[in-house]
């Protein structure tokens, strides 16, 4: 599998950062746990099976040409499920919607409409997000009272998604998109 990845602007990499780390200090899940080198603030966009040469050439035409973008965090989140996720929610602003509506296209013309993945199939139903912290044991954060949410710093207030990368699920390995 590969991700289509926006990373923010140096500030907003080091607030995120900052989070991770009082999540951490606080004894409640956080990515800042995540040993990875990988491991950075980002925002998936969708997944994709194969990344082919051409495809990933034109997205990284596409993300160069929108980049950067405006990024606005609204406030944290938990998704839950098997694994529970505390994030900041982005908000959806047009211009970061458009972008991805037109990167999915690019993708569907080369894999197929099916293969693009991601279980946010209609643009709308999409929940932009910057994780925090996943746990199989999510009680740390699991309400707005819990000791999660009480160690949190304000999220920025503004910032931008300034460049994109892919990730590899197989290779463990991430490569520039753009710019």
């Amino acid at each position: 599998m590969h991700t289509v990845e926006l990373l923010p602007d140096d500030a907003t990499d080091e607030v995120v950062r900052e989070a991770w780390a009082a999540l951490a200090a606080a004894g409640a899940p956080s990515q800042a746990g995540h040993p990875h080198p990988t491991n950075r603030p980002h925002l998936t966009l969708f997944t994709l099976p194969a990344l082919p040469s051409g495809l990933r050439l034109a997205l990284g035409d596409a993300l160069s040409a929108a980049l950067p973008l405006p990024l606005r965090i609204s406030g944290p989140h938990v998704f839950s499920g098997r694994t529970g996720t505390l994030a900041w929610l982005v908000a959806a602003d047009p211009a970061l919607v458009e972008l991805r509506v037109r990167l999915r296209g690019l993708a569907e013309d080369v894999l197929g409409p099916w293969c693009v993945g991601s279980h946010e199939r209609r643009p709308e139903d999409w929940c932009p997000h910057v994780t925090l912290g996943r746990s199989r044991r999510a009680a740390a954060w699991s309400t707005p009272g819990s000791v999660g949410f009480q160690v949190l710093p304000d999220p920025p207030k503004a910032g931008l998604w300034t460049r994109a990368r892919t990730y590899d699920s197989a290779s463990r390995t991430t490569e520039p998109l753009a710019p």
